[in-house]
């Protein structure tokens, strides 16, 4: 009842379909958005932007929940060890920890990584950057099949969601640990 309601809105309830799909009630936003860039092409852009600007306003709710109380959540569930563990590799990459989620289709759980966002209190700014950063690139990619393949493309990614998220991370994996090296590297010609 309530997104019929907000597909009426055009640009605007872009935004807060993405405000909703993100905060609490998850909706096909891949589709929705399809329908919008696939109906008004020149203007593929603008859908983009308030579809990622309201995805990073949305999760602020699971956000500000792990920040508010996430914290004992977790360590009620995670031996205090792992915890730690956990805690010191998001510090060390937190904005790709939030960012490479936030590009992934379902059913990549982008909740918990926003969650923990907010248990392992990422800056805010750091955080609406991220989600803003990686949902636009997830959009704009999807956008250019729509205007390519047609609205259909949300089938294609949908069938090859999975291995998307694999091949996805295992790149990701990749670039963080060849820019790891390479910081490393650099640390020790400074040492000498």
């Amino acid at each position: 009842m309530i997104l019929p309601a907000l597909m009426k809105w055009g640009i605007l309830g872009v935004g807060a379909i993405a405000v909703l799909d993100s905060s609490s009630i998850p909706v096909p936003m891949d589709a929705i958005l399809a329908l919008y860039v696939w109906n008004d092409k020149p203007h593929f852009w603008v859908y983009c932007l308030m579809a990622a600007a309201g995805s990073a306003l949305g999760g602020l709710l699971p956000y500000g929940l792990g920040r508010a109380g996430g914290e004992l959540f977790l360590q009620k569930r995670v031996n205090p060890a792992k915890f730690e563990q956990i805690r010191d590799r998001f510090e060390r990459q937190e904005f790709l920890a939030v960012m490479i989620p936030s590009m992934m289709p379902p059913p990549a759980p982008w909740k918990m990584f926003i969650f923990a966002s907010g248990v392992f209190k990422m800056r805010l700014r750091d955080f609406l950057v991220a989600v803003f950063v990686g949902r636009m690139l997830r959009w704009l990619a999807l956008s250019m099949l729509v205007l390519k393949l047609g609205p259909g493309a949300v089938d294609l990614v949908a069938r090859h969601a999975v291995p998307t998220v694999l091949v996805a991370s295992a790149l990701a994996l990749i670039g963080f640990a060849w820019w790891w090296m390479r910081r490393k590297r650099a640390g020790k010609l400074l040492e000498e």
